[in-house]
């Protein structure tokens, strides 16, 4: 790959870069080593985490808003919790499986050639289990009010048509995305040492600022298991009506991010989106 030179390097101020090599599609290296499979249980157990305590905020402002309209945490907490608790997760699981967190994510990354096909796919298995848990256990303490409250559920408001749902999930999908790579760029990293520290926080704010605009639309998913999760435990038909538009859309939005940072952002320094010939 070609070495780029980071500005002002010729003065000394700067430092050079190699672009790091594109993950292969499939290693095989990797299934013998623990660091694998600890991090498929990194991403099980995050899920979880994100699913309880972001499913149970959402059942607690409907049941408090029920007695009250002007009770519970409301959109703005509601919000707080996504992202506070992706903040949260990505700085906890960072360091032992990227804290992808998300499916979504996940495929871009793996477009990217970020991750091999193999991780791709067992993290999102681990993350829609993990989902399924985190949902399972918000149900289990609180069935009542889980039943009555939707159980967490996505589904598309009334007043919005099937395409502004799913244009709300590709865009919101692509702030969130788009932001990963930009907060996780190795050029980046290299050349300011503060930015692998602080990358949760903006990743975490770009959830909290997608779910203040597309709650009202479609209650936001951009997380496929997140959407995945509270329909399989909430076990309705209306949960499944609309299911597609939290695959179709979030996969669309990130696809479109990896393309626009790797081939317009770092066009020129970056091969990832080479054949996948010489991957194996």
């Amino acid at each position: 790959m070609g070495k780029d030179i980071e500005v002002g390097a010729e003065h000394g101020g700067g430092k050079d870069y190699q672009d790091p090599p594109p993950a292969p599609l499939i290693d095989v290296e990797e299934l013998g080593k623990w660091s694998f499979y600890r991090a498929i249980i990194a991403e099980f157990v995050a899920t979880l985490l994100f699913l309880y305590v972001t499913v149970l905020t959402v059942i607690g402002y409907k049941s408090q808003s029920a007695a009250d309209q002007c009770g519970g945490v409301g959109i703005l907490g509601i919000a707080w919790a996504f992202g506070g608790m992706i903040f949260v997760l990505v700085y906890c699981t960072a360091g032992i499986s990227g804290g992808h967190i998300n499916p979504a994510v996940t495929f871009g990354l793996l477009l990217a050639r970020k991750v091999s096909l193999v991780r791709a796919v067992l993290y999102m298995v681990a993350q829609c289990l993990g989902a399924v848990c985190g949902c399972g256990l918000v149900k289990a303490f609180q069935k009542a009010y889980y039943v009555r409250y939707g159980g967490g559920a996505n589904e598309l408001a009334d007043g919005y048509s099937t395409g502004t749902g799913v244009a709300a999930e590709i865009i919101g999908t692509f702030v969130l995305v788009y932001t990963v790579f930009a907060a996780t760029d190795p050029k980046r990293n290299a050349r300011d040492s503060h930015v692998p520290v602080l990358a949760p926080l903006p990743i975490g704010f770009a959830v909290f600022m997608v779910h203040l605009a597309t709650i009202p639309i479609t209650g936001t998913g951009i997380n496929p298991a997140r959407s995945f999760g509270a329909a399989v435990i909430y076990g309705k038909e209306k949960a499944w009506d609309d299911q597609w538009i939290f695959w179709v859309g979030p996969f669309v939005g990130a696809a479109i991010a990896a393309i626009y940072h790797q081939f317009v952002l770092r066009a020129g320094s970056s091969k990832s989106f080479g054949s996948f010939k010489n991957s194996y």
